[in-house]
């Protein structure tokens, strides 16, 4: 079948995560089931444009965002893609498809202060979950890295030595990131307690639950939420807000755009560059309250 064939591709070749492999065998097996519904059409290579248009539309009166729809979109372009490329196919459906017009979604980050009122109140008690909070709080902060990379992290992703951490970011491309010496202390005394809990478990994941088991995507999201809910009055409270004020207060500090982007693990600096529209904002604060002619 031209789908499962595909998503082994995504998997084996393209080294996709297990979520992002889901996300495209959902928005695929949507669509098909669509067609044989609307158009008793029965083969995705069977598909002609004027179908997916019908799609888009239906996508859109049940209230699905133009971002949403342009994702599900691309699901579909990469798979007809990959049909083209491996000659079931000779030309796209997709060839002269243009995306949904979004409007541009301009995510808040936390202040400094905020962060440090979230640390300070972690720092306060050292059992073994608030020790694992701080040092998830801490690397998600001091390394701007995303959720599943600090999921991923294990005991041996840390060099104390070189004061550096290895983070496996998306289609397995490894990069190395600074640890602050703050950091690397919280990690120590956590680790000590990990011991404790895991000296039944066979895994060498860094951070854990209670139990020992390794953490997961919802509990990494509670946790953030739960306390930036304290600290913070904005509406949207995630680990991907704390890699944007990562990103935002290094930007605002004057670090180099590239810089930022390899400590991102981004592959182009376009996607570095949608961090940049808070530092223009504190380059125009200042400017505004230091340029001599902003007073006249």
């Amino acid at each position: 079948m031209p789908l499962s064939s595909f998503l082994s591709y995504l998997r084996l070749e393209k080294h996709y995560s297990p979520h992002t492999i889901k996300a495209y065998d959902r928005d695929i097996t949507a669509f098909k089931a669509f067609i044989k519904k609307e158009f008793d059409v029965p083969d995705l290579v069977l598909v002609v444009y004027p179908m997916i248009r019908n799609w888009i539309v239906s996508l859109s009166d049940n209230g699905l965002s133009n971002r949403s729809i342009n994702r599900k979109i691309s699901s579909l372009k990469s798979f007809y893609k990959f049909l083209v490329q491996t000659q079931q196919l000779e030309v796209t459906p997709l060839a002269k498809h243009r995306a949904l017009k979004t409007a541009t979604k301009v995510q808040i980050p936390f202040s400094s202060v905020e962060v440090e009122t979230v640390l300070d109140e972690l720092r306060e008690v050292t059992d073994f979950e608030s020790l694992r909070n701080l040092v998830l709080v801490e690397l998600l902060y001091g390394t701007g890295m995303r959720r599943q990379e600090l999921i991923n992290l294990n005991l041996s992703s840390i060099d104390f030595e070189n004061n550096t951490i290895k983070i496996l970011g998306k289609r397995n491309k490894e990069r190395i990131v600074p640890l602050l010496p703050t950091i690397q202390e919280s990690i120590r005394q956590y680790v000590k307690e990990r011991e404790h809990i895991c000296e039944n478990q066979n895994h060498d994941a860094l951070l854990v639950t209670k139990k020992g088991t390794k953490i997961y995507e919802t509990l990494v999201y509670r946790i953030i939420n739960h306390y930036f809910s304290r600290a913070s009055n904005k509406l949207k409270k995630s680990p991907h807000i704390i890699r944007h004020s990562f990103a935002t207060h290094l930007l605002n500090q004057g670090a180099d755009l590239n810089a930022v982007k390899e400590l991102l693990g981004h592959a182009s600096l376009a996607s570095t560059q949608v961090y940049t529209h808070n530092s223009i904002a504190s380059l125009k604060d200042v400017y505004n309250k230091t340029h001599p002619r902003t007073k006249s």
